[in-house]
């Protein structure tokens, strides 16, 4: 191969790697942020805004402000949705929700070796092709699964086994039995919306709470979280797994043509 021909493919290759909005590249990355404010926190770096390509360094901190919201594509393709008033940072296969809202998902025919997993203080979520919401909040943790089957593992090492259409819900307003180490995740966030215990370990803090197990929600509360809900319909593109949301529950979303399933 001539030295002219080995350079320009050098080069090629770099542009290919080095691209923003490449599928090729091996970091996450902002695929859209249809409503601010949205911001991200680098390792040891000032907030920025978020904007639609910016690749993300693992350990980022990402944050959303009523009614702001962004989609993030992590660098094995899983992704996932965050909004509200919410605070999550990346690792490598998984994220670590602070507090807030976020929906995960692995598009259908991708491949599976590992399960996607959020994490919490509380509880970790693990899916393998399915479609989780995730809601923590002062006084409320939820996880509800979309479609398809979510394991969640409490801190205490409780596992509870979500299908279609089931929630797992837990009051943080009753007392806390036992709490071990320093809590995590206080609710002083200054400095930009950061707090100082945000930069610490989700291990650090293990409270026991009564759980109790999953309940199936009603067709007309799914009716309307899929109606309402902008984590689904708040972007300009579907979900990759909304037509097997669609048909496990039976119900359309927000301006989608398909009937719901006959009872």
């Amino acid at each position: 191969m001539s030295k002219a021909l080995l350079v320009g493919s050098c080069l090629l290759v770099s542009t290919v790697v080095l691209s923003p909005l490449g599928r090729a590249t091996s970091e996450p990355t902002v695929v859209e942020v249809p409503k601010g404010p949205a911001f991200v926190k680098p390792p040891s770096e000032s907030e920025i805004k978020a904007r639609k390509g910016l690749t993300l360094k693992q350990d980022s901190l990402l944050r959303t402000t009523k009614p702001g919201r962004m989609q993030v594509k992590l660098s094995d393709g899983r992704e996932f949705r965050m909004g509200g008033n919410a605070l999550l940072r990346l690792k490598p296969r998984s994220v670590q929700l602070l507090k807030g809202s976020i929906i995960g998902w692995i598009k259908p025919g991708l491949k599976r070796n590992q399960p996607f997993t959020i994490q919490t203080r509380l509880a970790t979520a693990s899916i393998q092709g399915t479609t989780v919401f995730i809601e923590l909040t002062d006084d409320l943790f939820k996880v509800f699964s979309w479609e398809g089957r979510v394991l969640v593992t409490t801190s205490s090492g409780d596992q509870f086994r979500l299908e279609s259409g089931q929630q797992l819900l837990l009051d943080l307003t009753q007392p806390v039995r036992s709490v071990s180490g320093d809590r995590f995740g206080d609710d002083d966030y200054g400095d930009g919306g950061y707090g100082a215990n945000d930069a610490g370990d989700l291990d650090s803090a293990v409270e026991t709470f009564e759980w109790s197990s999953p309940q199936r929600i009603s067709e007309a509360e799914v009716r309307q979280r899929m109606q309402n809900s902008q984590l689904i319909n708040g972007f300009s593109t579907p979900l990759d797994t909304l037509p097997e949301i669609e048909r496990e529950l039976g119900v359309p979303a927000a301006g989608s043509s398909q009937r719901p399933s006959p009872p």
